[in-house]
This record gives C-alpha cells, structure tokens and sequence, in this order.
C-alpha cells in the first residue's frame, strides 16, 4: 500500500504548489501599478510556457519519437500538433468569449487553466511512475514541477481575480488546474500503470507543448503589450526565463 501511496502523495504535493502561486491575489497592489504587475504576471507566464516547451518537453518527447520513427514523422508530428494547438485554442477562445461576456482577463485565465490541466495530468503520470520506480528520482521531478507550476498558479489566479474581483473563484480555478495533477497519477494507478509507454506520453507532451506555447503567442502575448508596460514586460520575461533555467538544472 505504502508502495502506491507515497508517489501518489509526491503527485499531489506537486499539483497543489499552483497554489502558492495563486496567494499572489491575496497581496495587495497599488491601484496606480495593477498594469504593471498584470503585465508582469503575463509576461512572466509567457516565458515559463514557452521556455519549458521549447527547452523540455519539445526536444524531449521529439528524440523519444525521433528515435522510433525517424526524422520525417517526427516533423509531421510537430506540424499535427501545432496545428491542432492553433485549432483548438481558437475555437476554445472563441466559445468562452461568446458564453461568458467578460473581459479578456477572464478568458485568459480560464484559457490558462485548461491547457494546464492537459499540461499537468500527463506531468502527474511521470511523477507517479517515476516515484513508484524510484522515490529519489521521483521527489526530484516533483521539485523541477512545482517550480513552474507556483508561476502556471499565478497565470491562472491573477487575471481571473483582476477581471471578476473574486479571490474565490480565481483561487478555486487553479486549485482544479493543480488537481489534474494527482488525476493523472491516479489514472496511472488505477488504469495505465501497466500500459502507459514513454511514446505515448512523448505525443502528448509536444502535443501540450504546441498548446502552451500557441496561448502564449496568440492570447497572452496581446494582452500583455495592450497596458504598454515595457518595463514590466522585459521584467517578467526576464525573471520567466530565470525559473526556467533553474528548472533546466533540476531536471
């Protein structure tokens, strides 16, 4: 029982640090500087996407894939998988601006929230396996995910909150986004523990990878130049890619 429960504990402790990032809306912040520290979020929400797509999952999953099938599907892959990322979060931005009627805080935040929810289940299978193998190695992945997911709370909570007002809502949304987390480690448990294989995990990390950095080009990015903050903006891609590197160094 121990043996299913520990990395199940490592899994959840994980998901649950996007909380830490989400307290951020419990601070207060001077009316005169909301577009500062908006843009500050979202810029920094944009490095961490795009810099563990680009240095992690992308060149991880693409040489697991490479190694199989060869260069040609593995660009094929890529392409599918961009494209399907475009599709999906238009047609997905598209739906919730028509149902909610809010601003476009909200639908970032609620953007953000479900494409970490894709981000995180399969990242709550690869602690839960690798805990289950190894608890050293799974504790250390555990680190390396709770890094960037304090900030992916932070991008969920922060526009949520400063586009309804509501630190209940913004705090519930990505305590759901983190509980894809051990989601996923139960689905390993219950379901996949014996059939899940590290290619189908590859496909749909650069399938996630293609989302995360499609929403941050095509939503977060805008909305981030739209206040005109351009010291904030470089202060947060700065301090995004800073995160980045240490979770490079982690891993």
């Amino acid at each position: 029982m121990n043996n299913t429960l520990i990395p199940l504990l490592v899994s959840t402790i994980a998901g649950l640090s996007t909380l830490i990032g989400a307290t951020l809306i419990f601070f207060k912040v001077d009316k005169n500087k909301y577009n500062k520290f908006i843009t500050f979020c979202l810029a920094f929400s944009i490095a961490i996407m795009i810099g563990i797509s680009i240095f992690d999952l992308i060149p991880e999953s693409f040489f697991q894939y490479f190694s199989v099938y060869g260069i040609s599907k593995s660009i094929i892959l890529l392409i599918v998988a961009f494209l399907i990322s475009y599709i999906f979060i238009t047609v997905l931005s598209m739906i919730i601006k028509k149902e909610t009627k809010k601003e476009d805080l909200y639908r970032l935040g609620i953007l953000n929230m479900i494409v970490l929810i894709f981000h995180n289940m399969p990242e709550g299978i690869a602690t839960f396996l690798s805990s289950y193998q190894d608890l050293s190695l799974g504790i250390k992945l555990a680190i390396a995910i709770m890094l960037h997911n304090i900030p992916e709370g932070i991008s969920i909570a922060v526009p949520i909150y400063y586009a309804t007002g509501s630190k209940k809502l913004a705090f519930r949304n990505a305590f759901i986004s983190g509980m894809a987390e051990p989601l996923g480690a139960l689905l390993a448990l219950v379901f996949l523990k014996n059939y899940i294989s590290e290619m189908m995990i590859s496909i749909i990390l650069i399938i996630v990878a293609g989302l995360m950095i499609t929403l941050s080009i095509q939503e977060l990015l805008p909305e981030s130049l739209k206040y005109k903050e351009n010291k904030a903006l470089y202060l947060g891609l700065a301090s995004g890619g800073v995160l980045v590197l240490i979770n490079m160094l982690l891993l």
